[in-house]
């Protein structure tokens, strides 16, 4: 991998953890216009860096409703930040078994042509769609039943439904921001409150998953190392370039994807889902 390309993939990834089209999947379809084939510790090495640098650029948006929470529940405050973390580790509580029950299985959905990622994708859009068509904005009558939709706040049970839906999105192509984010409208929660807690959530997990892949790195080192294996480094200036990338690029995402939200305009991503899925279809077929 060289400088341009890790450029390419910290861009796709700091677009792609927010908007809702899925960064593991748009990662994977970019590796495969990149011809890259990377494997062992310089994939997982890489995979850390760029989600250390999306975790960091939800922090630094959020700033504000971050250090609140972090100081009601560190100092066990019982005030509606504390009940908000504890909202956001019930989230956590599929995703967790996830990771550590099948992520060895899960593992093995990445890496393969991109048939997976297309039916992903295209669920995705199906997801948006609905979500768009079920719910319509506060106060307005539902395009489907006719009803006015009244959000509400998340509750505890709305949490761990947005956390089953999170769970559910580690697959490549399901986008993880845009199947929290429907998932909480669908069950009525307002639209700011979802797209701010699809946010948060997500740093508990993803820094897990950064602590894993970490030993497990590490681990791939030392059998190299044991086996007399010389592996070929990605090398720092492709690093801090993927890094630095996924930090910005994640920062100005943030704040976009929030804007949207608030205005319902996730249909025009279905659309882009849709055909970006059945593009991945085809080609997985070799259609073209």
């Amino acid at each position: 991998m060289d400088t341009l390309d890790a450029l390419i993939l910290g861009i796709v990834q700091g677009l792609a953890e927010y908007l809702p089209i899925s960064s593991s999947g748009h990662l994977e379809i970019f590796r495969e216009i990149l011809g890259l084939d990377l494997s062992g510790a310089d994939s997982l090495q890489f995979d850390v860096m760029l989600h250390v640098a999306t975790v960091l650029s939800t922090i630094v948006i959020l700033w504000r409703e971050f250090l609140p929470l972090c100081k009601s529940f560190f100092t066990f405050k019982r005030d509606s930040n504390f009940y908000y973390v504890c909202k956001i580790l019930v989230s956590c509580i599929p995703i967790g078994i996830v990771g550590v029950c099948f992520k060895d299985t899960i593992e093995t959905f990445f890496g393969k042509e991109l048939t997976l990622v297309g039916v992903c994708l295209c669920f995705t859009a199906l997801l948006l769609s609905f979500s768009y068509y079920f719910r319509t904005r506060p106060l307005e009558t539902n395009r489907l039943t006719g009803k006015v939709y009244q959000p509400r706040d998340i509750t505890f049970l709305d949490a761990f439904v947005i956390g089953c839906a999170q769970a559910v999105a580690v697959l490549p192509g399901l986008s993880r921001s845009g199947t929290t984010i429907a998932t909480g409208i669908l069950i009525g929660d307002k639209r700011e409150q979802v797209a701010q807690f699809s946010f948060l959530m997500v740093i508990i997990p993803i820094l897990g998953e950064a602590l894993l892949d970490a030993k497990k790195m590490f681990a791939v080192d030392a059998i190299d190392a044991a086996a007399g294996v010389q592996d070929v480094a990605i090398g720092i200036v492709p690093l801090i370039v993927g890094f630095l990338a996924a930090f910005i690029v994640g920062c100005l995402a943030c704040k976009w994807m929030l804007a949207i939200v608030k205005k319902g305009k996730l249909i025009w991503f279905a659309l882009y889902c849709l055909i970006v899925g059945l593009i991945c279809i085809a080609k997985g077929y070799h259609i073209f």
